[in-house]
């Protein structure tokens, strides 16, 4: 009976002293350094451990040894190899010479190389409880030791079983390696989320995104509102923030095209004024880069004081549509550098006004706005990420491999996780719409009553159809030379004259609307004529012109990769101050352009063939004579109204 007795008593003596719980252990390899260095190094450490999330110092239970290094490469600061982190050994004369009074770590200005750099970060020590000394670091080198110790821990947490951040599909969309479309699930190899880095050192791999990003996440208090979909992602893994999230602004910013004279504005969008998102698909037409259509997003915005609602459908000049384009910076597209990624692509943020234009007025194209089933967080999440990309962003467009389609799903795949589990990958706008109809996603019951739709802003008409009709009012008054309204529209102005002086009140009016298409018609045919002239090489001074058309083509990359407009601050979005300054930069800058605009349509039509030029005055004379015409017709209508009612 005694052994069972003395086996109970070292079982409860064993359960006593069981150890505790698995925790990261750093051991300093104090060889060669004096008690003074040897103190500095194990405060080095302590601060390290102190800022780590306690499930990741649980998850990674190993020793590792700390040293300090004299045979690294110059611009190489720490490394981390079986169990052994290596430092720079001139970090450490930095670390014990920072000065203890410091309140705030600022920006430095200086990036380093391989596994090490120096971190582009504000920390305040307001109200934030540092271990020891942390709160006086000062010197970028003294903060360089700590966000390289972080950075090389990150790098073993990442190697650990319980690590592989650098691996997760849902970081690898976010941080910008995508998958391909065409390339069986395989993702790029390079990342194109260039713009507002903290460190252009992150873009060097997946493995040195998380590493610099885990730095940032743990040292930089305004990361949550700069980075925000990675900073819950990075929350979400190791289950708290390593500090009190600050309250961040909600509305996004935007650089977008202007409207009506305006190049360049500002816009402010908040998730909470935007009742839905749409798939805007634009037809095709017989042009072969647009055979597929293009895909966009609407975002129907609510105006300021309206709730959410229906009746959002009607603030229209609020709309805006979310464009990935090829960022076109000569005086005409190439085929070849489409299909060879020679253009930039871009996300552009344009008035729904100036969208429905282009495409009903100009390319005479169909549009459809297709509502997508997302809730209201969803959408909050699609807006943010899009703001990310339009401030960091800058690939290469391909008319095939990264095309409007391939663009627009990334965006939805990466802006909502939910829709990434769903097989929306497509190469081709009418493609994509299939699947998102397929899957559930786009309501497109909404075209089913052809009136209602157009009525309800789900569909905008070609005005080819228009034209036919205005054509068909105008030919029931009168005998015309022509046989349609495309026809009535390809003749010489001049021919077209005399009929202005013939019709009553209602064929003057659709004499009116088709020669405002005939204007918009000569403009594009001059357009296309200074273009082969440019290309020619234009002589008698023609060069001068051309350079200012491409000065002011490149200026326009402005709505397309607004970060030019901040450059060298920050990252990530545009935080308060920088918005201010951001601000007077659009406000220059759209002055400027619309100047250089101005000045170049004065110039370029002096440089049209004479013929090309006697069509363009001749139309802008039909114009008048038309608004002068229809004027007096309707003041004599009036004015016999009024004595009838005498």
């Amino acid at each position: 009976m005694r052994f069972p007795a003395r086996a109970w008593l070292l079982a409860g003596l064993l359960a006593c002293a069981a150890p505790a719980p698995a925790a990261l252990r750093l051991e300093v390899d104090d060889a060669g350094l004096s008690a003074d260095e040897a103190a500095a190094t194990r405060d080095l450490a302590d601060h390290a451990l102190a800022l780590l999330p306690p499930t990741f110092r649980e998850r990674l239970d190993e020793s590792i040894v700390l040293r300090w290094r004299d045979d690294l490469p110059a611009q190489v600061h720490g490394r981390a190899r079986n169990g052994r982190i290596g430092l720079q050994r001139e970090l450490l004369g930095a670390w014990m010479r920072r000065d203890a009074s410091a309140r705030e770590i600022s920006p430095p200005d200086q990036v380093r190389g391989r596994n090490d750099r120096i971190p582009r970060l504000v920390i305040s020590t307001e109200g934030r409880n540092l271990p020891g000394s942390a709160a006086g670091i000062d010197e970028p080198a003294a903060r360089a030791a700590l966000a390289t110790l972080l950075h090389e821990l990150a790098h073993l947490y990442d190697r650990s079983p319980h690590g592989g951040l650098s691996r997760d599909p849902r970081l690898l969309d976010l941080a910008g390696w995508p998958v391909r479309p065409l390339r069986f699930g395989l993702r790029t190899t390079h990342n194109d989320l260039r713009d507002r880095s903290p460190d252009a050192y992150e873009l060097a791999s997946p493995v040195e995104y998380f590493a610099v990003n885990f730095e940032h996440f743990l040292l930089d208090p305004d990361y949550a509102c700069r980075r925000p979909a990675l900073h819950r992602h990075l929350v979400a893994h190791f289950g708290a923030s390593p500090q009190p999230t600050p309250a961040c602004t909600q509305d996004l910013p935007f650089v977008g095209a202007g409207e009506d004279d305006a190049a360049l504005r500002l816009q402010a969008l908040d998730p909470a004024r935007v009742q839905s998102v749409e798939y805007l698909f634009a037809e095709a037409n017989e042009q072969p880069m647009s055979r597929w259509g293009h895909a966009m997003l609407r975002l129907v915005v609510c105006a300021p004081g309206r709730p959410r609602g229906p009746d959002c459908r009607l603030d229209l000049e609020h709309h805006v549509v979310l464009s990935f384009r090829a960022f076109v910076d000569d005086v005409q597209v190439s085929s070849w550098r489409g299909q060879t990624g020679s253009y930039p692509a871009r996300l552009f943020v344009l008035p729904l006004a100036q969208v429905v234009d282009e495409y009903t007025k100009v390319e005479l194209r169909g549009l459809q706005s297709i509502p997508l089933r997302l809730d209201q967080g969803e959408v909050a999440a699609l807006l943010e990420r899009a703001a990310q990309v339009h401030w960091s962003y800058d690939g290469r467009y391909y008319f095939v491999g990264n095309n409007c389609a391939v663009e627009t799903w990334k965006l939805l795949n990466d802006g909502v996780p939910r829709l990434s589990r769903a097989k929306l990958r497509s190469v081709t706008p009418t493609g994509l719409l299939r699947r998102l109809q397929r899957e559930g996603i786009a309501d497109v019951s909404v075209l089913d009553d052809a009136a209602a739709a157009l009525r309800e802003g789900y569909r905008f008409e070609s005005m080819a159809a228009y034209f036919d009709d205005m054509f068909a009012v105008v030919e029931a008054a009168m005998a015309l030379p022509a046989r349609d309204a495309q026809a009535w529209l390809s003749l010489d102005p001049a021919r077209r004259t005399p009929f202005h002086s013939n019709g009553d009140l209602r064929a003057t009016a659709a004499l009116l609307v088709l020669e405002q298409a005939a204007l918009r018609r000569g403009e594009a045919q001059a357009r296309e004529a200074l273009k082969q002239r440019f290309l020619r090489g234009g002589g008698d001074g023609m060069d001068a012109v051309a350079g200012r058309l491409r000065e002011l083509l490149a200026d326009g990359a402005y709505a397309g990769r607004p970060a030019l407009l901040l450059p060298g601050e920050g990252y990530g979005l545009p935080q308060a101050d920088e918005r201010e300054r951001l601000a007077a930069a659009v406000e220059r800058d759209d002055a400027r352009l619309r100047g250089l605009r101005d000045d170049l349509y004065r110039q370029a039509r002096e440089w049209l063939p004479p013929e090309q030029r006697a069509r363009l005055e001749d139309t802008e004379a039909n114009l008048a004579l038309l608004g002068d015409r229809l004027r007096a017709m309707q003041g004599a209508q009036v004015g016999s109204l009024d004595a009838s009612a005498r």
